[in-house]
């Protein structure tokens, strides 16, 4: 079984697919955020560096996909294929920080690697307002992510509920993490974990 969580910058994703991860006995396959070369000069000279940081987001997240197909194991995956395509890559071009050339040749290669992978079966979907996401964000206090704007933020948000509109991959499970707290209320995840079992057997 492969389920996949979404959501914007500071939702929780990392921290909840561990969570779940552990609850369920999965594996989890996380973002490749560490080891990510371009990372750094991307939040610091965002137009030079855009197409690069998503080329390399893209071939990560295909290359996952593709190892949870052919590991026949139950996974969990933090952040999807689709982000990238439907959210990010395109919300760096309407921005001006990416060229139409750069974003053409973007779009022609996810559509070839879409072509040969499944949705996951599940897609949970943490959805948070502004606010909440900049507080996580501060919390957290990763360098690279302390230049990133309100606007920014905003207008991933947008793309993330029109994508999430019109999802049709497989099943979704909204949950709106603002009143949530998976992290320090037991009960906060339970009432998750009971959302999930009630889609997952619905699934079998």
């Amino acid at each position: 079984m492969h389920i996949a969580i979404a959501g914007n910058i500071g939702a929780g994703k990392t921290t909840l697919t561990k969570l779940l991860a552990k609850h369920y006995k999965w594996e989890a396959q996380l973002e490749d955020v560490v080891d990510n070369p371009y990372l750094d000069d991307f939040y610091n000279q965002m137009e030079r560096w855009s197409f690069n940081l998503q080329v390399y987001f893209l071939n990560s997240r295909f290359r996952q996909v593709l190892q949870i197909r052919k590991s026949g194991k139950d996974i969990i995956q933090d952040r999807t294929i689709y982000e990238d395509a439907h959210i990010f890559a395109p919300n760096l071009h309407a921005m001006g920080l990416m060229t139409n050339r750069d974003y053409e040749n973007y779009k022609s290669l996810f559509d070839l690697m879409e072509s040969l992978v499944h949705g996951p079966d599940v897609l949970i979907y943490l959805r948070s307002s502004i606010p909440n996401l900049v507080a996580q964000i501060h919390k957290r206090g990763r360098d690279y992510e302390n230049t990133i704007s309100i606007d920014y933020l905003s207008r991933l948000n947008e793309r993330y509920e029109a994508w999430i509109h019109g999802y049709d991959k497989g099943k979704l499970l909204v949950i709106d993490v603002d009143h949530l707290d998976f992290v320090e209320k037991p009960e906060d995840l339970g009432t998750i974990i009971n959302t999930i079992d009630a889609e997952i057997n619905g699934l079998f």
